[in-house]
């Protein structure tokens, strides 16, 4: 799919897909809750669509209507084994997450995923679950563990880990399962995650204490309250067409209802650092989760950064955006401490290095970062060749957001790869341009 230059600014409102974290959640947390549970606004992109396959492959029903998605909940121990391999897709949440879910509910697994995701390490997450007693078999290559995955429960005892990485996934995974075992299970990370996993468990009861950086939970003895929720945007969507607005002079665009947690929203800081004129509006809460518009305006000249430190886990998945955003700054953007991007749908900081270079703007990686050196804001990039995501939704939205401020646009290879996450960007990114007069 080609992507032109822009053809004017980006005017008005829009909404993005529902939180896509969020919304694994509520699927996964509805399915062990008792009673029914009611989610509206659930992303129809095709991650959360793997969590809700998985789900029925373990007995639970799910229904859709016009006003939304209904979970019929099993409790923990009412799910059943499936009776195929769990197929995960591309989506490393619903590996993760569903592996602790079975190994807590003493149920027995095969985990199977798309190419991208079977070249994702799972070791992360099978330490722990064999710590606590799970047995956990899968592909071992070069000293990693990768799918297919095997996991069987049985007779879990709690305990305290200290996780290498800061990672919601493996932080959720481990709760989950301890939701199953003997005595409290402990989870300490070197950075805070995002902490939708906590939010919803204490919001439906669960016995659970957390901070920043550490989460704990007590087995379930009560079941778990269903949910009634309106999942709120993905932020993560949503600085795609920040950035985009950013960029493009004379624009003014407000996207609404927008999840803005804030192990998720570090993204809006950065782009304010760099000078862009972007602003949280109309603040609120729904379910527990801090929600509200972005309101943004592009032609302001953007400058370069540095990102790294602590802030780098609650905005890892917007790297890639915020690097075509640092392409069209003044002066350098340097982005360290960001290797988990190497393990993400595909190696990132290659990926997005590759797509930068590809325009004529000088990079360089190294294992744990990258820098950018900015064309300024009057620059136009111009784009040697197609660009091949190869697979990676991220990577595909960012190149079409970069064909913006091209001379001549972009050839994205494979641009389906998007509906992962955002189903129907193409559309609204050139639906919210106007032609100037």
């Amino acid at each position: 799919m080609r992507f032109p230059p822009a053809a004017g600014p980006l005017v008005g409102r829009c909404q993005v897909p529902g939180d896509k974290s969020i919304g694994h959640r509520a699927l996964l947390f509805g399915a062990i809750a008792e009673g029914e549970s009611h989610l509206r606004g659930l992303s129809s992109g095709e991650d959360n669509l793997s969590t809700r396959r998985c789900l029925e492959a373990l007995g639970v029903s799910l229904r859709s209507d016009a006003t939304g998605l209904t979970v019929r909940g099993q409790g923990l121990r009412g799910l059943r084994a499936p009776a195929g391999p769990l197929d995960c897709g591309n989506s490393g949440t619903t590996a993760r997450l569903m592996a602790g879910l079975v190994a807590g509910a003493g149920l027995r697994a095969r985990f199977v995923g798309d190419a991208s995701l079977s070249g994702r390490p799972m070791g992360r997450v099978a330490a722990p679950l064999r710590a606590m007693g799970a047995q956990v078999e899968g592909r071992e290559e070069g000293g990693r563990l990768y799918l297919p995955l095997e996991v069987a429960g049985g007779a879990l005892e709690g305990l305290r880990y200290e996780s290498p990485v800061a990672s919601a996934q493996v932080k959720s995974c481990v709760l989950l399962a301890g939701l199953g075992a003997a005595g409290p299970t402990e989870l300490i990370e070197p950075a805070p995650s995002r902490d939708h996993t906590e939010r919803m468990l204490a919001a439906m009861g669960a016995p659970l204490e957390a901070g920043p950086g550490w989460a704990r939970v007590q087995p379930l003895r009560h079941p778990l309250r269903p949910l009634e929720l309106e999942i709120p945007g993905d932020p993560s969507s949503a600085a795609f067409l920040a950035v985009a607005a950013a960029l493009v002079p004379g624009s003014a665009l407000r996207v609404e209802g927008v999840c803005l947690n804030p192990t998720r929203d570090a993204f809006i800081d950065v782009l304010s650092e760099m000078g862009a004129q972007i602003a949280r509006r109309d603040l609120g809460e729904q379910a527990g989760e801090p929600v509200g518009a972005l309101e943004v305006e592009g032609g302001v000249p953007l400058r370069g950064v540095r990102v790294e430190g602590p802030r780098v886990p609650s905005l890892i998945d917007e790297i890639p955006i915020l690097a075509v955003a640092a392409a069209a700054a003044e002066g350098e953007t340097v982005f360290e401490g960001v290797g988990e991007l190497r393990v993400k749908e595909s190696d990132r900081i290659a990926a997005v290095c590759a797509l930068l270079a590809g325009l004529g703007v000088e990079v360089e990686a190294w294992e744990t970062g990258f820098r950018v050196v900015g064309q300024g804001p009057n620059a136009r990039l111009h784009a040697a060749a197609p660009f091949n995501p190869a697979g990676d939704h991220r990577l595909a939205m960012s190149a079409a957001v970069a064909a913006l401020i091209t001379g001549e646009g972009v050839e994205v290879e494979d641009f389906a790869c998007s509906a992962v996450s955002f189903p129907g960007f193409d559309q609204v990114l050139a639906g919210l341009q106007r032609t100037p007069r």
